[in-house]
């Protein structure tokens, strides 16, 4: 493997006005790009090990590599074209006499390769140019999750409070919800829906702080 990579986790995904904001990153160092809501809430269910009736897009996508004897060995994000990522989806497939096993890159947009990497529990790597481009927002998302223990607590210190109706608890869920995602009122202009460009972005608005 190329050794000018470094592995990072997906270490939050959060719903945003018509889309998602996947931070990635490790412990030196995270960031975030925008991807689009269908994928944002596929991510989030592979993450919660949320089951479903029927298999949604990326389930196939994992379904048809198994039924070939194939499956995800790694994801690289490597590429950064101004806020626009690209991706390679790194597949292995064994042949029919299942001596040898051939490996497959395929380009993919950063959101469908993190979907089906923690799907199956594959490793995500970013290039270094990559990695030395993007900016740092480490704190920024400390203090998203910072808001959202203080989020939980209050509602649940809320809920046990008795003679409190169910419409202050609501109005602190909605409250809570906002200062989580630390956008309210704000639009996300730099989302791409895909369509015209087949990549996903990097989250400008969360550079600027929490």
């Amino acid at each position: 493997m190329n050794t000018d990579v470094v592995e990072v986790q997906v270490r939050a995904v959060l719903p945003l006005e018509g889309s998602f904001a996947v931070f990635l990153g490790n412990e030196a160092k995270v960031f975030v790009i925008y991807i689009d809501e269908s994928v944002g809430t596929a991510i989030s269910m592979f993450m919660r090990g949320v089951s479903k009736e029927r298999p949604l897009t990326h389930d196939l996508v994992g379904h048809l590599l198994m039924a070939f004897g194939a499956k995800v060995e790694r994801v690289i994000i490597n590429n950064i074209n101004g806020s626009v990522f690209h991706a390679r989806l790194i597949i292995s497939a064994e042949n029919e006499l299942l001596t040898t096993r051939k490996m497959i890159e395929l380009d993919a947009r950063p959101s469908d390769s993190i979907a089906m990497a923690v799907q199956q529990s594959a490793p995500i790597f970013v290039a270094q140019a990559v990695w030395d481009a993007v900016e740092d927002v480490s704190d920024t998302l400390a203090q998203i999750e910072k808001k959202g223990l203080e989020a939980q607590q209050a509602s649940e210190a809320a809920a046990k409070e008795q003679g409190d109706d169910e419409d202050d608890i609501e109005e602190l869920s909605d409250e809570d919800i906002n200062a989580i995602a630390g956008i309210s009122g704000q639009e996300n202009d730099e989302y791409d829906d895909g369509f015209g460009d087949d990549d996903d972005e990097e989250g400008e608005e969360w550079k600027k702080g929490g």
